[in-house]
């Protein structure tokens, strides 16, 4: 059984970065939270700009212990900094699928047969 996979997005939420593809997680010199990613181009990414609602001191680091708590789970996850009015920012995990968008498929009824309360 393979490792689940655990993603981090951005704060806007057009990209997502999978954790093993970080290599560093830092505070740049604007006050963007970053992350570097490994590779030989190490190439910066920018997880929460500087311009949105504060991050507390310590935000990167609390983005290192969630992923450290969600190294061994069992399904795939998705780390996200979403905005509270009360807390301010602060990372939060979810599934990766959410289950509420893949429904099964409901089951036929007698219309889906052909057959019509009208013909019977």
């Amino acid at each position: 059984m393979s490792a689940a996979e655990v993603w981090v997005a951005k704060d806007d939420g057009s990209d997502i970065v999978r954790v093993p593809s970080i290599a560093a997680v830092g505070r740049d010199y604007d006050g963007n939270v970053t992350a570097r990613l490994s590779g030989r181009e190490q190439a910066v990414v920018t997880l929460v700009a500087h311009h949105g609602p504060p991050t507390p001191d310590d935000f990167r680091l609390q983005l290192l212990r969630m992923i450290s708590q969600l190294s061994d789970t069992a399904e795939s996850a998705i780390i996200r900094p979403p905005h509270n009015e009360l807390r301010g920012r602060n990372w939060r995990s979810g599934p990766l699928w959410d289950r509420r968008s893949h429904r099964r498929p409901a089951k036929p009824g007698p219309a889906a047969a052909g057959i019509h309360s009208r013909n019977l």
